[in-house]
């Protein structure tokens, strides 16, 4: 029986990957792949075999039960099965569906940590998430629910989660964004309240759109349908503010040289 290795890929940049997962996959003998993972990262499994198992939102993905067999069936014939992940396989990974079904079958296995997006989207922006006298608590949370889940948002509690946090990370946002902001709304945050849309965090394409939480929807649809996230909190205040002045003296150029 060999041993399966569950490994954040981190959030874009291959160079984000930490040392340990590269000596693992550089021996490792199959590789489980998420469809977000670099291909640069991929390719340092270079003795492996390698089988894509993404999922993205409304995109056909590969069932979870499919991939928990896989991975215990995997180590039957292999001595180094890694589960390849985006960010951090810990936080929105579905992991824990992974770990039970390896404990279960007897299968030995081990978790390697990878920097999930908030904190990549977080240095994209030069804003920490936390900063005193100002935030002192983050929450990650996501709209997204299962198949087996009630959709019901107060049901969810993530919108009530997400409304009393000084900070907030929302992960897996490419929902109705109009659905996203009212909820966020009718559990006590104001249309006021900054926000920030990271795209493609750690990439060098990555784009970051300030603004507050009732252009949310407008700015959702500026994006280009990569992985985004959305911060919100008033540590992101001085940023969406500057993007505004920003915004306007560029309308005001513009006024000008029209006019000329």
């Amino acid at each position: 029986m060999g041993k399966v290795y569950l490994i954040g890929a981190g959030p874009g940049a291959p160079d984000l990957l930490t040392l340990r997962a590269a000596r693992i996959l550089d021996r490792a003998d199959i590789v489980f792949h998420d469809s977000l993972v670099h291909p640069e990262v991929i390719a340092l499994a270079a003795h492996a075999r390698i089988v894509a198992v993404g999922k993205r939102c409304s995109q056909i993905s590969t069932d979870q039960r499919f991939i928990n067999r896989a991975l215990v069936e995997a180590a039957v014939r292999h001595e180094t099965v890694v589960r390849l992940k985006g960010g951090d396989p810990m936080i929105f990974g579905r992991a824990q569906e992974e770990i039970d079904a390896l404990a279960a079958a007897g299968v030995d296995f081990e978790i390697v940590p990878g920097v999930t997006a908030a904190l990549a989207a977080s240095a994209d922006l030069g804003v920490s998430l936390t900063r005193r006298g100002l935030s002192r608590s983050v929450v990650f949370a996501t709209p997204r629910i299962g198949d087996d889940q009630s959709a019901d948002v107060e049901q969810r509690g993530w919108a009530r989660a997400v409304a009393a946090a000084e900070t907030a990370v929302l992960y897996m946002t490419r929902g109705d964004a109009t659905v996203l902001t009212a909820a966020l709304k009718s559990a006590g945050l104001v249309g006021t309240h900054p926000a920030v849309i990271v795209e493609r965090a750690s990439l060098p394409d990555g784009q970051r759109i300030a603004c507050t939480l009732d252009e949310l929807p407008e700015r959702v649809r500026q994006t280009t349908g990569g992985p985004a996230l959305v911060i919100l909190g008033e540590v992101l205040r001085e940023t969406v503010e500057a993007q505004i002045d920003a915004a306007a003296e560029g309308t005001q150029r513009s006024q000008k040289t029209a006019n000329q």
